[in-house]
């Protein structure tokens, strides 16, 4: 993985201090480094008792509802990795800001790559790898959503009953607030629809609630999975969710313009399946019946759109400098117009 030349400092020394009281040692003879993919949680590669670890915690400034929850990620990633072994195990949580500023946690470190908008070069023109790629993809999510959560001390995590609900209510919550009050006539209808069509959950799993390709680490020589991360707002809910937001990343070559402007996914390259042979993978490997997939596909992308919302937020408030976070408003703006085409059947 990658580093960031203008990171974020920390407290290393008072880091180091409240470590050593709870008998750990923080190696400081190489400065800690912090990782340059993800847009939203701050991740550092460090060294602890002789080993090497991540630190996570959330960025700065005012947090969105239900995000960035470090005390449920590390109770998460203590328990998970003895069911589920992509899951990198926690071993510390710290939930005194007087530390760091915020709730922090470190886990094991696992060496490999987060692939984003673009194939690795190794990989460029490799259709085959491309395929594999996919496959391991919903390979790795149907295995997660046949996790038994008591199995791994889980099964009082969230409150599956009512969960699509819940996340149409949540999300409209979040659209009120990222639009400061004003979501504008396109979310509002949304939203209604949303209400209208909520389908009858047909299963209770863990789901990781931003399961990507990125968030899933690959081997740097074999590009095969070795670690899934980013478990902050993992939960006990419908799978069929997880698969939609996995699917709301999927880019394909004729898509809407704001799917190309997301820039998450190297989906759109030769070699990778389409959604909808996705989406059929996903239902021979995990025997869920998919139903109506309609619903979960709005929901989903109108997700993804105040996700971004909120990015351009901490950006507008100066929590996030990188220039690419000025267009994110025109990515949010045109997956709302995505949404209403899925809803109106001018798209899937």
């Amino acid at each position: 993985m990658n580093f960031r030349p203008d990171a974020i400092d920390q407290d290393w020394p008072r880091l180091a201090r409240h470590l050593e009281a709870h008998g750990h040692r923080l190696g400081l003879d190489a400065p800690p480094r912090q990782f340059s993919s993800g847009f939203a949680n701050l991740n550092y590669r460090l060294d602890v008792d002789g080993a090497p670890c991540v630190l996570r915690r959330p960025p700065p400034g005012p947090l969105p509802p239900g995000a960035h929850d470090m005390v449920r990620e590390h109770r998460v990633l203590s328990q998970l990795w003895r069911a589920f072994p992509l899951a990198p195990r926690a071993f510390h949580l710290c939930e005194d800001p007087a530390v760091l500023g915020a709730p922090f946690f470190l886990m094991e470190y696992r060496a490999g790559i987060a692939v984003g908008a673009e194939l690795p070069p190794a990989l460029t023109g490799r259709s085959d790898q491309a395929a594999r790629i996919a496959a391991d993809l919903v390979e790795v999510l149907a295995d997660l959503h046949r996790v038994e959560p008591a199995a791994v001390g889980l099964d009082m995590l969230g409150r599956p009953h009512g969960f699509l609900a819940r996340q149409v209510a949540g999300w409209a919550k979040r659209a009120h607030l990222a639009f400061d009050g004003n979501p504008g006539r396109a979310v509002q209808r949304i939203v209604r629809w949303l209400g209208d069509h909520i389908e009858p959950e047909r299963a209770v799993a863990l789901v990781h609630n931003d399961f990507k390709l990125d968030n899933v680490l690959l081997d740097p020589d074999r590009f095969t999975p070795v670690a899934v991360v980013d478990w902050d707002m993992c939960t006990r809910g419908c799978p069929l969710y997880d698969l939609a937001i996995l699917l709301s990343y999927w880019t394909e070559p004729d898509d809407h313009p704001a799917m190309h402007q997301l820039r998450q996914m190297p989906s759109a390259a030769p070699g990778f399946p389409s959604r909808a042979e996705v989406l059929d993978a996903y239902a021979r490997r995990s025997g869920i019946d998919i139903g109506n997939f309609h619903f979960y596909r709005v929901l989903s992308v109108f997700r993804l759109a105040i996700v971004f919302r909120q990015l351009v937020n901490l950006y507008r408030r100066g929590a996030r400098t990188s220039p690419e976070f000025a267009s994110f408003g025109d990515v949010a703006a045109g997956l709302l117009d995505f949404a209403a085409a899925i809803i109106d059947g001018r798209h899937d």
